[in-house]
């Protein structure tokens, strides 16, 4: 589907911007009239994390004016593996900063706006209405959600991306044009059945291949070149190398899009079931700690499992755990290898998939099981922070 250019060229490219943007300028495609609307775009990326790393900085090369950057994170250890944004220096600083420096050394041309604030109901219509382009890389259904609401709101299209494992997904979604997010997922699924990339894992490489997408649907959609990703779901696997597209249609009965609603509570972090469950058999890993003192001295005993991957356990493991994964209480293989006669306390990373199990058990009758809050995650912080976290 070819679309008109989203933004009408800037006056002129000073001889700074033709000697920098000249290998642009030589694609007939883009020439100078293209670049000029690049010149004049203003694109808002939603986090500076794996997929808004490579986005931002080529967005940045590509001459995009205006480079909005939402993010209320900082910098974290982990993040080096994938979002080369940020560098070992970046350690502790806002996400948002460090993205800002790193775009200003690629591009001293572009300007920078700052957003260090998290995105909810209250900003998101305020914060997106200068742009001209959205860039969602975030990785919890209820931001998705809410951007593309409020993209819709808006009548702004937006670019998504997502990843996981090996595995990546982008499209355009623009509702005056075609689908939009809801179109391709109109309900979220249920709680704790998608891991994030924390908990799952992401190859750090695939943010580029994903990113890089993004970035070219941008500059496609900027200039009004090519056919964009509207109505398609580009799916990539890196393990085969391979890509294809499935079609995605506007949905004819879906209600309208009139207002934002409560994301966290239509998307849910963890099932009532679980919420319910956890509500009064929570214990802290302060409190493990004391339990796994008193079994050691032989005045109580519990079995300690943890409902984790094998390759999570490999890293760091509270000591005294079972290793049982969730997958296998969820088929129901699991429950023979719990105690009958001694209570089950049950962890995982950060304590949404242990509160999961917690449901699954207490709804076969152990109704003397726990889980621990925060996971070892809580273990690591608090009690032996000499160990690896991940």
């Amino acid at each position: 589907m070819s679309l008109p250019p989203l933004v009408e060229p800037a006056a002129a490219l000073s001889v700074e911007e033709v000697r920098r943007y000249s290998r642009h300028l030589i694609i007939p495609e883009v020439g100078m009239s293209g670049q000029k609307r690049l010149k004049n775009a203003k694109v808002l990326c939603v986090g500076a994390g794996g997929l808004g790393s490579p986005a931002l900085l080529y967005l940045a090369a590509a001459g995009v004016g205006t480079l909005g950057i939402i993010d209320f994170d900082v910098v974290d250890e982990s993040n080096l593996q994938r979002q080369i944004i940020h560098g070992q220096s970046d350690l502790g600083r806002s996400k948002a900063e460090s993205a800002r420096d790193s775009v200003r050394e690629v591009n001293p041309l572009v300007e920078v706006i700052v957003h260090e604030t998290r995105l909810d109901n209250g900003n998101v219509l305020e914060i997106f209405e200068p742009y001209d382009l959205i860039l969602d890389g975030t990785d919890n259904f209820a931001t998705r959600y809410m951007v593309n609401d409020a993209a819709v709101l808006l009548g702004k299209p937006y670019i998504w991306g997502s990843i996981y494992r090996f595995e990546g997904q982008v499209s355009v979604f623009w509702d005056e044009y075609g689908p939009n997010y809801r179109d391709l997922y109109p309900e979220p699924p249920p709680p704790g059945m998608v891991p994030s990339c924390s908990e799952g894992g992401v190859l750090g490489v695939l943010c580029a291949s994903i990113g890089s997408v993004m970035t070219t649907e941008a500059i496609k959609l900027i200039t009004g070149i090519g056919d964009p990703l509207v109505g398609r779901l580009l799916i990539y696997d890196a393990l085969e190398m391979s890509y294809r597209e499935v079609k995605v249609r506007k949905d004819p009965s879906a209600e309208p899009i009139t207002k934002l609603i409560d994301y966290d509570a239509f998307c849910g972090v963890v099932s009532d079931a679980a919420l319910d469950a956890a509500m009064d058999s929570t214990i802290s890993v302060r409190q493990l700690e004391g339990m796994l003192a008193a079994r050691d001295r032989g005045t109580t005993d519990f079995m300690l499992v943890d409902v984790r991957e094998p390759n999570e356990y490999e890293i760091v493991s509270i000591p005294g755990s079972v290793l049982i994964p969730k997958g296998e209480f969820v088929m129901g293989n699991a429950l023979s290898q719990l105690p009958q006669g001694k209570p089950t306390v049950i962890y995982c990373k950060s304590g949404q998939r242990s509160a999961e199990v917690l449901a699954l058990v207490k709804g076969a009758g152990f109704s003397d099981a726990v889980h621990v809050g925060g996971g070892v995650v809580a273990w690591v912080n608090q009690i032996h922070p000499e160990l690896p976290s991940y």
